[in-house]
C-alpha cells in the first residue's frame, strides 16, 4: 500500500462513490478502481463492498480509512520538517579541499560564513588522486577538486563548478640563473633536477608534457604534494617545481616565471551531487566560494 491509495480510501469514504473520487482527484474512474484493487491484494480481508450500485467500505475500509488520515498527518509533519531542513540559511555544511584549494578558500570562507544565521562550514582536508574526487561527494556537501585544464571532464553523477582557471608556473630559487628570465620554456628546464607529486595527481600529467615538448625524459629527484613544503625544497635548492599561480602564498625565496610550449593550467572545481543544493545553507556557501575565488584571482593578478 502506498500514501495515494490510502488516501483514494479515504476519499471514497467520505464521497461515497468512485466516480466523486475521481472528479475530487483529476484522475478517471478506472484509475481510482485500478488503484482501489491494488490495494485490496496487500489487505486480507474486503475493503469494500457493492450496496446496490454504489461502492461503499467495510468495517475493515473504515478502519484503515481512519488510520489513513493518521499516515497523512505525519506525511505532511515530515514534509514541513524537510522544507524547513532545505531552507534554512544556517545548518552545517560539509566542505573538503585538496590542501592548496583549503589553504585558499577555507580562510576567506570561515570569515563571509561567521556569525548567527549563517551556513556551519564543516572542513576537512582531502588529498587524493584526480579519479577519487568525485567518490568523496558521497561524504561531504561540496568538495573542492583539481584536474589540469585538458584533462576529461568530471563524470555526470557528480554537478561541476568551476572556481579557478589556474596557471600553473615553474618555481625556483631567486638566484636561479634561469630567473633573469620573463617565461621559460621546456628546454630550459628540461636538465633541471624535479620536485613533483606523486603517480595519479594532475599535476604530474603536465610534467610529463614538459618531458614529451623537451624531447627527453625529466629528472624526478623528490616526490611530494603539500606545495608548501615543496616550496621549502626548492627554497633549499632541491630542484624546481610546478606551483600553482594564485592559491599558494609568495615565498620570500622564490620566483615564479610561467611556462611557454607546454600546457600548464588546472581547474579548481567545486564538486556536489545535484540534490544537495536544494539546502539553501549549501547554496550560501557556494555563493561565498565563487566569491572567494574572484578575490583569489584579483589579488594574484
Amino acid at each position: 500500500m502506498d500514501e495515494r491509495q490510502l488516501r483514494i480510501l479515504r476519499e471514497l469514504g467520505e464521497l461515497g462513490s468512485v466516480t466523486a473520487v475521481a472528479e475530487a482527484l483529476l484522475v478517471t474512474p478506472s484509475a481510482i478502481s485500478q488503484q482501489l484493487r491494488l490495494l485490496q491484494r496487500a489487505i486480507p480481508v474486503p475493503l469494500t463492498e457493492r450496496q446496490g450500485r454504489r461502492l461503499v467500505l467495510t468495517d475493515a475500509g473504515q478502519a484503515l480509512a481512519g488510520a489513513a488520515v493518521e499516515v497523512e498527518t505525519a506525511l505532511a509533519r515530515a514534509r514541513h520538517t524537510v522544507e524547513e531542513f532545505v531552507g534554512r540559511p544556517d545548518g552545517e555544511v560539509s566542505v573538503a579541499a585538496f590542501h592548496s584549494a583549503g589553504a585558499a578558500f577555507f580562510p576567506p570562507l570561515l570569515r563571509a560564513l561567521a556569525g548567527p544565521g549563517k551556513p556551519v562550514p564543516r572542513l576537512a582536508d582531502e588529498d587524493v588522486p584526480q579519479e577519487d574526487f568525485p567518490r568523496l561527494t558521497r561524504e561531504y556537501d561540496v568538495v573542492l577538486a583539481h584536474r589540469l585544464d585538458h584533462a576529461p571532464p568530471w563524470p555526470d553523477t557528480v554537478a561541476t563548478t568551476t572556481l579557478l582557471r589556474e596557471p600553473l608556473d615553474v618555481a625556483m630559487p631567486a638566484d636561479h640563473p634561469l630567473a633573469a628570465k620573463r617565461r621559460v620554456t621546456p628546454r630550459d628546464v628540461a636538465d633541471e633536477p624535479w620536485i613533483t607529486v606523486h603517480e595519479g595527481f594532475p599535476v604530474l600529467a603536465t610534467i610529463e608534457a614538459i618531458a614529451a615538448a623537451a624531447g627527453r625524459r625529466l629528472h624526478l629527484a623528490h616526490r611530494i604534494n603539500e606545495f608548501s613544503v615543496v616550496a621549502e625544497a626548492v627554497a633549499a635548492g632541491g630542484g624546481i617545481a610546478l606551483m600553482p599561480r594564485w592559491t599558494m602564498r609568495p615565498h620570500p625565496a622564490l620566483v615564479l616565471r610561467p611556462l611557454s610550449g607546454a600546457q600548464a593550467r588546472r581547474h579548481i572545481d567545486a564538486l556536489y551531487r545535484p540534490e544537495r543544493t536544494a539546502r539553501t545553507a549549501v547554496r550560501t556557501v557556494l555563493t561565498e566560494l565563487r566569491r572567494a575565488a574572484r578575490s583569489i584571482q584579483d589579488s594574484g593578478a
